[in-house]
């Protein structure tokens, strides 16, 4: 093993798991990484201090809340020129020092007592109404004086700067410090962890107003688009293995295949956050669309490039949760399409193979509410009394019904196929997949309604998946659902093994993103059509009654 792989392996290995108490201390470690970049290589502890007993600990490493608040109020209230290194490490320092309530109090206090003045606000609008408009009969000859104007001019001018709430000053300088774009998304990502235990006016408004600072800066235009390869140094490479969230990468050789041969790697990185990509996607290059994820993890060995056809997106990952709801992927997307065509013009074919992470959920709870439905009304043995019920709707066709209660033996019990399916469908052992009848008689429902999750199941509007909200409003289209594509636990949990491509057609992009974001229509092929067929045609007859 060379030395690459050997520091990649150790520090996976040492490295702790970033979700372990997340809720009590989400960016501890993050945190205390960046004040180490801050200050040089800086061990400031010995030993002796890991032996005092937890009070001095807590007196000696955590400061008080006034303290960093103090420290908060300088950078915001000092001159600009005052305002350096020293002043933003302080409070850096202080902020990672604080427990996550005192944080979560921080935060608040920022929120509420550093917003905007309202009273300014309301004084000056008064000012603005009560001048007459240019132009009007008032002013003689109806020309616009100067002088008038200039009234206009500084009232719209003071307007303007009165509603830029105080906070704003704090995340602009601290974007100026060399760690400071990254120290703010960890403070995002505390805000959103907050916003979890309930929905705060004020912090809300505070979480937007970050998140519009940095969607300006991490335009596409400030990021670099990096191919990662094997050749790249391991402290970057520990990142892929650390962060991939779609398909955990299982050892060093599995990492050398993603980026070897037939794969690509490709990362958004930032000049601020140079060490670490912000976004990556891993990218197989086959000769037709994947139906299954073993196609592209485990198959060997890889096609020659040139004889690939398709450009298969098979997972993408975020390394920031400061930057949730910021589409980075969208811009990823569109700039390795027209990368990868200006490297391989062959390549003709942009497709995903993508999870679908909310199918289960969905469906789980729709049976379950259905089954509860049905027993409450005492009509699972009369189906002529079911159709009287506003809220009941057996999800089953009769042959599907039929199907799985012939079917499910010793496995699961039910009145209804409904009842049968919940059973089957809950445990986590999955002893349905380890069955080809029941394979059989699952296949056909479970297929026609992931295609009705997918193209019918909406919030607000948009589709109710988030991976497939994702894609299309960045002008994807669905193109196939693969039964059985992701056998793994988690595929298993997610969708019943269900996986979906969904395609780019670059010359579709732009306005199929358009009518998806508009009137939320979502473009399918005439394959995943078929499963909800039947339903579409008879709600377009009852729309013609």
């Amino acid at each position: 093993m060379n030395k690459k792989a050997l520091a990649i392996l150790m520090r996976a290995r040492m490295r702790p798991n970033h979700l372990t108490n997340f809720a009590l201390s989400p960016i501890s470690n993050e945190l205390n990484q960046i004040l180490s970049n801050s200050h040089g290589n800086r061990s400031g502890e010995n030993g002796e201090h890991h032996a005092m007993e937890h009070g001095k600990e807590t007196l000696n490493h955590q400061r008080s809340f006034e303290v960093v608040r103090e420290s908060m109020h300088s950078v915001i209230s000092m001159n600009k020129t005052e305002v350096g290194d020293s002043v933003l490490n302080e409070f850096l320092e202080g902020y990672c020092s604080l427990s996550f309530e005192n944080r979560r109090k921080l935060l608040l206090t920022l929120a509420k007592e550093y917003d905007l003045n309202r009273a300014q606000v309301r004084e000056l609008i008064k000012q603005y109404l009560g001048l007459q408009p240019p132009g009007s009969e008032a002013q003689s000859g109806g020309v616009a004086d100067e002088g008038f104007l200039s009234t206009f001019y500084r009232i719209e001018r003071n307007l303007r700067h009165s509603l830029k709430p105080v906070y704003e000053t704090l995340f602009e300088r601290l974007n100026t410090h060399p760690e400071g774009l990254k120290f703010l998304t960890i403070i995002r990502a505390d805000i959103l962890s907050i916003l979890t235990e309930g929905n705060i006016a004020s912090l809300r408004a505070l979480d937007s107003y970050l998140k519009e600072k940095l969607t300006t800066w991490l335009s596409p235009a400030a990021l670099e688009l990096h191919q990662i390869t094997w050749d790249d140094p391991a402290s970057l490479l520990e990142k892929i293995v650390f962060y991939e969230a779609v398909h955990p990468i299982s050892n060093l050789i599995d990492l050398k295949r993603r980026l070897g041969v037939g794969r690509r790697c490709f990362g958004y990185f930032h000049s601020a956050i140079p060490r670490e990509p912000l976004i990556f996607i891993e990218v197989a290059l086959l000769k037709n669309i994947a139906e299954t994820i073993q196609e592209v993890l485990w198959d060997n060995p890889p096609i020659a490039e040139s004889e690939a056809t398709c450009a298969l997106f098979y997972s993408i990952s975020s390394t920031q949760p400061g930057l949730a709801g910021i589409n980075l992927g969208k811009f990823l997307i569109k700039r390795v399409i027209t990368l990868v065509k200006i490297d391989m013009p062959h390549i003709s074919v942009f497709a995903t193979l993508s999870p679908i992470p909310g199918f289960m959920q969905w469906l789980l709870s729709k049976l379950a509410s259905q089954s509860k439905l049905a027993k409450a009304e005492d009509i699972s043995r009369s189906p002529a009394d079911r159709s009287g019920l506003t809220f009941y709707e057996n999800i089953l066709e009769p042959e599907e019904e039929r199907a799985l209660i012939d079917s499910s033996g010793d496995l699961a019990s039910g009145k209804s196929g409904m009842e049968i399916m919940l059973n089957l469908l809950t445990p986590t052992t999955h002893e349905w997949t380890n069955s080809d009848k029941l394979l059989s008689a699952l296949k056909p429902p479970l297929m026609r309604l992931c295609a009705r999750y997918l193209l019918q199941e909406k919030k607000r509007g948009k589709a109710l998946d988030s991976v497939a909200n994702f894609h299309l409003q960045n002008g994807a289209m669905v193109q196939r659902i693969n039964w059985m594509a992701d056998q793994s636990e988690k595929g298993l949990n997610q969708s019943a093994g269900i996986m979906v491509n969904y395609v780019y057609r670059p010359e579709n992009i732009e306005e199929y993103a358009q009518l998806y974001f508009s009137k939320g229509h979502i473009h399918s092929s005439y394959d995943v059509k078929r499963y909800i067929q039947p339903v579409l045609e008879n709600e377009s007859k009852d729309s013609l009654l």
